[in-house]
């Protein structure tokens, strides 16, 4: 059996409380994950390119306003 089959396991067997605690839990955990990712991509360039696309994109009017 696997690490994650281990994990669907026990997963399965919490109570309701436990589960929702879980989730609280595992959401915050993946959003951490995410941001972090995104903060590593900002601080080594690798969301410049999409940046200034996007900046060159609106000042040649081909963007639209929210």
């Amino acid at each position: 059996m696997s690490r994650v089959e281990r994990i669907e396991v026990q997963v399965k067997s919490l109570s309701l409380d436990e589960l929702r605690a879980f989730r609280d839990w595992f959401a915050r955990f993946d959003a951490q994950l995410w941001d972090d990712q995104i903060e590593g991509d900002a601080s080594n360039g690798k969301l410049r390119s999409l940046a200034e696309r996007a900046l060159d994109d609106h000042e040649s009017g081909r963007s639209t306003t929210l």
